[in-house]
């Protein structure tokens, strides 16, 4: 007997509920996909030393440059498939799943070639240490494989989040997450193959989650089943999937070169700080996704709500997922700094390594719940169609901010804490300017009106 996984229903019902049923899937995937890199990290810690450990963390920022300018166009799917969802716009809803699944294959193709052409010259602009350069090249080369296969799952995933389906993509991960620390300790315990090595079986990993997503579209009953002969690029739904995701793209990029250029800042350190560094900022991922998981939910939140016109609505979840998101951030980074020792002993048993990863702790684990909020409110302005406001504001905010401290404060103090300042200020400033821009944007949802719907 075949069992329905039901969806979460975000337009009606109590809201705390509705939005932790949402989320807590879309944490847990969101973990195992972090899973993915901390599993290469650990392996390579514990079992090829720490210049290898060094090697795959000071990649992950380049990593993310490439993925996340991809994946940023998911976030346009996401909206617009909720929107058309609420809406009752089947369809809509067809056209554009068909157009955002054949944009992944092109995106994910794009990004993976351009990775694995320019990962060595990427890394020496960085600065990275001579002695770990040819394994980190070696690590992004193998990644650059799996990119195409990251793109679609995650695009794929945006779709059945958009319809309130976060339970499947989960279990897709856990199936991924499992091939991938089996072939990690088979190429590094075995053939010793050091980074490379996790950075196939990472890619081999990424494969296995594509193919589960793709073959559950095709398997779908609704208005999101996926037809192979109807892929194309359909023309409205295309221009609007690139304008809703073209600024999360354009913000996530800067994001990610302002991260390159604070990595760069770290690598001046020499490879024992970037091995600390690089433990710390993996075991703050976790906290991090846990919070993004209801930047995720106000995404496809506020999109659906708006397609079904419920705008107060939009604001009363706003209220709770800001509070939801706190409680998240604050009592995980309490419990990171106090298990500080005990969790970067997992990744190393270099008792310097270890001295580096609590000293970021210290600045950036404890405030990192200014971080949720700064991205849930950029859900809710995404959710509600004003895409390019979050972008600018990120961007000046945040990238902008970052990147002047490092040529102006950091040259002058050049420490680690200076530079780990930056990132509380800059959450601080980001945070306060998407709240004003929310307020004044939210108003203008009011007087949008929307064509006749047709029934799903």
């Amino acid at each position: 007997m075949r069992v329905r996984i039901p969806d979460a229903n975000l337009l009606e019902g109590k809201l705390l509920k509705n939005i932790l049923l949402f989320a807590i899937p879309v944490m847990f995937s969101s973990i195992l996909q972090l899973l993915f890199n901390a599993a290469d990290i650990i392996v390579v810690g514990k079992f090829a030393g720490p210049n290898e450990l060094a090697a795959v963390g000071s990649t992950g920022s380049v990593v993310s440059l490439v993925v996340n300018v991809c994946i940023g166009f998911s976030v346009g799917a996401n909206v617009l498939v909720a929107r058309y969802i609420g809406a009752k716009d089947r369809e809509a809803t067809e056209r554009t799943v068909h157009s955002a699944m054949l944009m992944s294959v092109v995106l994910g193709v794009l990004g993976g070639v351009l990775l694995f052409c320019f990962s060595r010259p990427i890394l020496q602009l960085m600065d990275s240490p001579a002695d770990i350069l040819p394994s980190s090249a070696a690590y992004l080369k193998a990644y650059a494989v799996g990119v195409p296969a990251s793109v679609i799952y995650n695009f794929g995933t945006a779709v059945l989040r958009a319809r309130g389906d976060t339970a499947r993509p989960l279990y897709f991960l856990i199936i991924a997450g499992v091939v991938n620390v089996c072939l990690n300790l088979i190429f590094v315990l075995v053939f010793h193959m050091g980074a490379v090595g996790v950075g196939i079986a990472t890619a081999a990993a990424q494969f296995v989650s594509a193919t589960l997503v793709v073959l559950c579209l095709m398997h779908e009953t609704g208005p999101t089943r996926l037809h192979l002969s109807r892929l194309r690029f359909y023309k409205n739904e295309s221009i609007s999937i690139l304008v809703n995701g073209f600024p999360a793209s354009l913000q996530s990029s800067f994001f990610s070169i302002s991260n390159m250029i604070i990595q760069s800042s770290v690598n001046s350190f020499g490879a024992t700080v970037v091995a600390g560094n690089a433990a710390a900022a993996n075991i703050e991922g976790f906290v991090y996704v846990a919070m993004n998981a209801i930047y995720q939910t106000m995404l496809t939140f506020a999109g659906q709500n708006l397609g079904a016109k419920q705008y107060d609505r939009i604001d009363k979840g706003l209220k709770t997922s800001i509070g939801t998101v706190s409680t998240i951030g604050v009592i995980l980074g309490v419990l990171v700094v106090l298990f500080d020792k005990p969790l970067l002993s997992i990744y190393t048993s270099d008792p310097e390594v270890v001295f580096w990863g609590c000293k970021r702790f210290l600045f950036l684990a404890l405030p990192y719940f200014l971080c949720g909020i700064m991205d849930t409110l950029v859900g809710a302005l995404r959710g509600i169609g004003y895409s390019l406001f979050p972008m600018c504001v990120s961007l000046m905010g945040a990238c902008v901010f970052r990147i002047v401290w490092i040529y102006t404060v950091f040259q002058k103090y050049h420490t680690l804490e200076s530079l780990f300042i930056s990132y509380i200020i800059s959450w601080v400033l980001t945070g306060g300017a998407h709240l004003i821009t929310y307020l004044i944007l939210r108003k203008r949802i009011r007087v949008e009106t929307a064509e006749p719907a047709v029934e799903i």
